[in-house]
């Protein structure tokens, strides 16, 4: 593995441990998958980062392994699939090379999706007594609220903040940026957080806008462990993670019945393709419900 694959493939291994507390054995998968990957890159392709590869580098891999059985072949699908989309998200890659890759495993795994109750269970959790209540509450109300990646969230300026106009500005990947709405609820919290956020005795970094209590920019780290904190405290056993925030807020938007192409653009994506996963979040969520409370389904539940 050359240097880039093993940087990423570290790192990968660092957010498979802390954001998505998967368990050791699976970590270790993963990160097998993907050394077997890279080292398949490295003999047919041996001047390709992560951030070249291809589909057709994708379905070259495959054909390798055509001889192995389904399970297998599943198996290294989903590893790459999970390596690409983490890689997707911290924007080292601009589209995902998995994506139009058909998995030999029946079936999508798809995010954790947050309802509004267990949400707002989560922010009951908060403590606003406390100099960090505020600040906590308007994270996950701005992460909520406007869809960001937490990239883009601990990197959010004071003077990206424009109000009265009913917008933020948000530095996405490539440093591209986009407008996104915000609502009145995320206005008033953040609001309420920089009356606290002012009167702070120390402010290192002034045009920031969430601060540590040392006066610095908060960490991504530090983010994922308030929320994993406060959806302990809250009960909910689903694998919560600052993005389940923003795959919350594009989830009930489709729900809602939001355009497509309007989603896309406030969750920054550059292709289509990657906002229709929420598409088929809304059609598992329709279909949950059509089971839930139609009448053919209630009468068989009472047999």
């Amino acid at each position: 593995m050359n240097n880039k694959w093993s940087e990423t493939a570290e790192e990968f291994k660092y957010y498979l441990t802390i954001e998505r507390s998967l368990s050791e054995n699976t970590i270790l998968a993963y990160i097998r998958d993907i050394t077997h990957f890279a080292g398949f890159m490295a003999e047919h392709y041996p001047s390709a980062d992560p951030a070249d590869t291809t589909a057709d580098h994708i379905r070259h891999f495959l054909k390798e392994l055509k001889s192995s059985k389904q399970r297998s072949v599943s198996r290294w699908v989903s590893g790459i699939r999970s390596y690409f989309s983490y890689m997707e998200t911290e924007g080292k890659i601009s589209e995902n090379p998995v994506a139009l890759i058909d998995s030999p495993r029946a079936g999508m795994i798809l995010p954790d999706v947050l309802t509004i109750e267990e949400i707002d269970r989560i922010e009951a959790e908060i403590d606003l007594s406390t100099p960090s209540g505020h600040r906590n509450r308007a994270i996950i109300e701005t992460l909520y609220g406007c869809g960001l990646r937490v990239s883009e969230l601990v990197n959010l300026r004071i003077t990206d903040l424009h109000f009265k106009e009913g917008y933020i500005s948000v530095t996405g990947k490539g440093d591209k940026q986009r407008l996104v709405p915000v609502n009145n609820n995320t206005i008033s919290e953040i609001s309420f957080y920089m009356s606290v956020r002012n009167s702070m005795p120390v402010i290192k970094d002034p045009n920031i806008l969430f601060l540590n209590r040392r006066g610095s920019r908060l960490t991504r780290e530090m983010i994922f462990i308030i929320i994993k904190d406060l959806t302990r405290k809250a009960g909910i056993t689903k694998i919560v993670s600052p993005h389940t925030f923003r795959h919350s807020f594009a989830t009930h938007l489709v729900q809602a019945g939001a355009d497509l192409r309007a989603v896309q653009e406030m969750l920054g994506h550059e292709s289509i393709i990657t906002t229709e996963i929420y598409t088929h979040i809304d059609r598992v969520y329709l279909r949950e419900e059509i089971l839930e409370h139609h009448p053919r389904g209630i009468r068989h539940r009472e047999k």
